[in-house]
């Protein structure tokens, strides 16, 4: 347990050792739960007598299951609304007398879900902390004991943000306490190494790309990325493709793929998220764009290489591990976060991003 300091200036600080359940809300997209997971390993750290739990949808589960400091990962499905007015309410109440059975002493919301909110005026604990949202009304902030400041621009990691919380209620996380973390298991890594094994890459080196994103507008384009994975091929680089099962995903991987002389071996759509972290784990560089697959190499400790665009990088880059992010300095209106230039799904400042410059941050970071 970290040494105490002997002097806490807050004065409703919260007794680490007081602790024994806590409940970590997140309900947000893949990359933003697993930006997550340094709050549990901190607060873990502190209070290593606690039983820590998580709150997230149930897509997103994968990203922070048989993390060692999580005791229960309850979810909430995205699908309850098409169940119908009983089937959604014995969800809800379902996963209420869940939550209500760990008795938790400490609630920690990480976003502006109104969720966080009610269930902490419903499950009582003795701390609660939230963020502090301009124009919320009082019911928002008198449901939880500590609200938590949030900076006003894009300058600080979302890792550190969520570390905020802690720091709200007295607990500061020491410099080895703030690494991402993700566990793929060991199902995963069997399933991975029987793929590898298929294309005779086991124990061999090789470059993990995922070209796609969700959100096509952070995307570099599908001739350029050829152009990239042609050279590393030329260079005697063994290139791994993958891309989620969605089809537009899978159409981006066939269309580079079709540019290339010789096909890269590809597992598009073929991966779990617990395989794909597998897979990257083994990789000697994985090359993405600001995506979740992005933040999957991070947390487990594979040098990444990104490619940024309307999203800003000293908010979501790589964070904890040897890394290269490519963005422009030629679009001083970035980082703008607008889906495309115009909205119209196309980043300038990605597209002006040259193989040349993406080329050479890979160089570096194979050379390490």
């Amino acid at each position: 347990m970290p040494a105490m300091d002997t002097f806490n200036p807050l004065r409703d600080a919260v007794p680490p050792g007081e602790i024994k359940r806590a409940l970590i809300i997140k309900l947000r997209h893949h990359g933003d739960v697993l930006v997550s997971s340094p709050v549990f390993s901190a607060l873990k750290a502190h209070a290593p007598q606690a039983e820590i739990d998580a709150l997230v949808y149930a897509d997103t589960a994968e990203m922070l299951t048989l993390h060692p400091a999580i005791s229960q990962v309850h979810v909430v499905g995205r699908h309850w609304k098409r169940l119908g007015v009983i089937g959604q309410l014995r969800a809800e109440v379902a996963l209420f007398n869940s939550l209500k059975a760990r008795g938790y002493d400490l609630v920690i919301h990480l976003t502006e879900h109104w969720r966080g909110a009610w269930l902490c005026r419903l499950l009582k604990p003795r701390w609660s902390v939230g963020p502090v949202i301009a124009g919320r009304s009082r019911r928002w902030q008198e449901s939880f004991t500590h609200l938590q400041a949030s900076p006003k621009n894009a300058l600080r990691h979302m890792a550190e943000a969520n570390l905020d919380a802690l720091r709200r209620i007295g607990i500061q996380p020491g410099p080895d306490e703030r690494s991402m973390l993700l566990i793929p298991g060991a199902v995963a890594d069997q399933r991975v190494a029987v793929h590898l094994e298929k294309f005779g890459l086991q124990g061999q080196h090789f470059i993990h790309v995922h070209p796609a994103s969700r959100w096509f507008f952070k995307c570099w384009p599908v001739a350029r990325m050829a152009s990239l994975i042609e050279t590393l091929q030329n260079e005697g680089y063994v290139v791994v493709l993958t891309a989620a099962p969605s089809p537009e995903e899978k159409a981006m991987l066939e269309a580079i793929q079709a540019r290339l002389s010789r096909p890269a071996f590809s597992l598009s759509g073929e991966l779990s998220l617990k395989e794909l972290a597998a897979l990257t784990r083994q990789a000697r560089l994985f090359i993405g764009v600001d995506s979740a697959p992005m933040h999957i190499a991070a947390a487990v400790g594979t040098p990444t290489l990104a490619l940024f665009g309307p999203s800003g990088e000293k908010q979501w880059g790589p964070w904890g591990v040897p890394s290269r992010v490519v963005s422009s300095t030629r679009h001083a209106c970035r980082p703008c976060g607008i889906d495309g230039c115009g909205g119209g799904k196309v980043s300038d400042c990605l597209s002006s991003l040259t193989v040349d410059e993406v080329l050479a941050a890979a160089h570096e970071l194979l050379a390490q």
